[in-house]
């Protein structure tokens, strides 16, 4: 029997570690990736982490999720301070999720769960407790805990990936051409602005993993990917002319990181940015 994605009976997740931890903006960490799942709950404070170089702001309340294989570090800038609870995560089984994944692989790994944020709470008290204690039982406790914590995370995003599926109900009694044929259209009138597969999925009020599916069925690729080509192909435009700095046509096409655009634009095309400005 599946209930919230998983299957009830043999649902087992390893518990690899939990912590709270304070970090300052004297805090520095290699750029780094692991083989489990990372849970980070904000208790307290902010700051930007770098998740496969994309910056994402976090504040009290967010939960960020790092799937297997995702690099992601802190990037603490002067006066940053974020109190967390942290858990590592292994043998994570979800119907319609790669194996190992707590999250789409494509989706904002960035989360708020304003309605369960006192239920997450109190679990977390429950967790530092219990691992303060040396109680006969207590492991297990930790444990039954660990995995109430889960259990919340995929009750609320359960819950609002069905509210967005219920409500593209209509849309889909239209041929699935039309529904990439609108989403091309968006993507070619809004691709200098930020752009992610959760901000498509609200403005089309459609589920990220509707929309994906959809749109690689019929074009082969990801709507991720699709606008980036867009945005690489109006960069070199503007590279050919010859009249912007790299910086400046790396924001004009949707990148507020010049570093990350050039990476991009040298991985899809073969050369740098800065080649095509030398050879116009």
């Amino acid at each position: 029997m599946y209930d919230l994605g998983m299957n009830i009976e043999s649902f087992n997740p390893h518990v690899y570690y939990t912590l709270k931890r304070k970090y300052e903006d004297t805090y520095k960490v290699k750029y780094h990736n692991h083989d489990y799942v990372s849970m980070f709950y904000v208790l307290s404070g902010s700051c930007t982490y770098n998740i496969n170089d994309t910056l994402h702001q976090v504040k009290k309340g967010d939960i960020l999720i790092c799937n297997p294989g995702v690099y992601h570090c802190k990037v603490m800038r002067p006066g940053d301070e974020i109190l967390e609870f942290q858990a590592g995560f292994g043998n994570i089984c979800l119907e319609g999720l790669p194996k190992g994944c707590l999250i789409e692989p494509n989706s904002c790994p960035v989360i708020s769960l304003p309605t369960y944020e006192q239920d997450f709470l109190k679990c977390c008290s429950d967790i530092f407790l219990e691992q303060e204690k040396s109680d006969p039982g207590s492991k297990l406790l930790l444990k039954i805990n660990v995995m109430k914590l889960l259990v919340l995370f995929l009750k609320a995003t359960h819950k609002e990936q069905v509210q967005s599926e219920n409500t593209h109900v209509n849309f889909e009694s239209f041929d699935k051409p039309i529904i990439v044929n609108t989403l091309i259209s968006f993507l070619n009138e809004n691709y200098m602005h930020q752009i992610s597969l959760e901000t498509i999925s609200k403005n089309f009020y459609m589920s990220p993993a509707y929309i994906s599916k959809v749109f690689k069925e019929e074009m082969g690729e990801s709507p991720i990917n699709y606008l980036i080509k867009i945005r690489l192909s109006k960069a070199r435009d503007l590279l050919l002319e010859g009249n912007m700095s790299i910086k400046a046509v790396a924001r004009t096409v949707g990148y507020e990181d010049a570093y990350h655009f050039s990476k991009l634009y040298k991985k899809y095309h073969s050369i740098p940015p800065s080649r095509v400005k030398e050879k116009k």
